[in-house]
């Protein structure tokens, strides 16, 4: 097997591409995963709750 610099080239790339499609799809499974779904709306309204009070 000969490995020259075309092949690293197009193996990196190759691998690099499924890493992040995995990587996306991994995060896209975490974010709409029902369990997880209080903690994005408690962090969706937390930062407004303490909105209504006046500066100290």
């Amino acid at each position: 097997m000969d490995l020259d610099h075309d092949a690293i080239v197009a193996f990196s790339k190759s691998w690099g591409l499924f890493y992040l499609i995995a990587l996306a799809f991994g995060v896209l499974v975490y974010t709409f995963w029902p369990s997880n779904r209080t903690r994005f709306d408690r962090a969706k309204h937390s930062i407004l709750d303490r909105d209504d009070t006046p500066w100290k």
